[in-house]
C-alpha cells in the first residue's frame, strides 16, 4: 500500500511539473502582432491576415501610418509598439521594411518579419538600394507636390498581378500618395541585425526586385520562404502564407 500511494504521489508530482513547464512556456511565447503597411496602400489590405491570426488567438494591432515622412511613419509604429502588454512581432510589407528596421529596435519587440520588404543596413536607404537592384515597374508618378502614386491604369499588372481585378482596381483607386523623400530616407542601427527575423520572396513581384529580396533575406540570416507567382501584393493577395510565416515566427520565439 506505502508503495502504491508513493507510486501516485511520483505521478502527481511530474504531472504538476509538465504542467507548469507548459504554462510557463505558453506564458512567454509572444502573442502581440503588429502588421505595418507598405507605401501606396493603407492597413486595409491586411485583413485576411488580421482575420486568420485572430483564429488563431493573437492580439494583432494594424498601423495606420501617414506617409509623409519616414520619421512620421516610425513614430506611427512605436506608438503602436508602446499599447503593446508585452512581446511583440513586427510585420512589415514593402517600404513598411524600412520602417520596422528602424521601429523594431524598441526592446518589446522580439523579431521581425518581412513581406516583400525592404530590409536596408546602416547608412543605406531603400531608394539607393533598388538602384542597385532595379525594378521592373515603370508606372511610378512623382507629383510636384513631392508626393508619389503609381499610375491607376498601371496599378493591377505592376502591384497586385495576383489579386482579382476588382480588388486590384479598388486598392489603385484607394492608394495613399507616399512622400519621395521616405523612400530616401537613411536607415542607422537596423534591427534586423540584432533580432530574429524571417522573409517572404515574392518570386514575381515587379516592384521590389526579387533579388533585392533574396539579398535583404541572405544578409540579414533569415528564415526564407519564396511564394511561386506572388505579386508585390502578396501580404494581400497569399494571407494563408503570410499568416503561417507569422505565426512559426511567434511560435519560435519565447521571450
Amino acid at each position: 500500500m506505502k508503495t502504491f500511494l508513493s507510486a501516485l504521489l511520483g505521478i502527481a508530482l511530474i504531472s504538476a511539473l509538465i504542467n507548469t513547464a507548459n504554462a510557463q512556456t505558453s506564458s512567454k511565447k509572444v502573442r502581440n502582432i503588429i502588421l505595418v503597411h507598405g507605401a501606396f496602400v493603407d492597413g486595409s489590405g491586411w485583413e485576411p491576415v488580421y482575420n486568420d491570426l485572430t483564429d488563431k488567438g493573437y492580439r494583432v494591432t494594424v498601423t495606420q501610418q501617414p506617409l509623409s515622412s519616414f520619421e512620421a511613419d516610425v513614430a506611427a509604429v512605436k506608438r503602436a509598439i508602446s499599447l503593446q502588454d508585452g512581446p511583440c512581432l513586427l510585420v512589415g510589407h514593402s517600404y513598411g521594411g524600412a520602417v520596422i528596421t528602424s521601429a523594431g529596435n524598441d526592446p518589446k519587440v522580439a523579431g521581425l518579419v518581412y513581406i516583400a520588404a525592404h530590409a536596408p543596413d546602416e547608412g543605406e536607404s531603400e531608394a539607393a538600394n533598388g538602384q542597385q537592384y532595379p525594378s521592373a515597374y515603370k508606372s511610378l508618378i512623382k507629383g510636384k507636390d513631392g508626393f508619389d502614386m503609381i499610375d491607376p491604369e498601371k496599378f493591377a499588372a505592376d502591384f497586385a498581378g495576383d489579386l482579382s481585378p476588382k480588388k486590384a482596381g479598388f486598392m489603385a483607386n484607394a492608394q495613399m500618395p507616399v512622400a519621395d523623400l521616405a523612400f530616401h530616407a537613411i536607415i542607422h542601427d537596423p534591427a534586423w541585425r540584432k533580432k530574429p527575423s524571417w522573409y517572404m520572396v515574392a518570386q514575381s513581384d515587379r516592384i521590389i526586385n526579387p533579388d533585392l529580396e533574396r539579398m535583404y533575406a541572405k544578409r540579414a540570416g533569415s528564415k526564407t520562404v519564396e511564394i511561386k507567382g506572388g505579386s508585390h501584393a502578396i501580404f494581400a493577395s497569399r494571407p494563408k502564407e503570410v499568416a503561417k510565416l507569422i505565426n512559426e515566427a511567434a511560435t519560435s520565439i519565447q521571450r
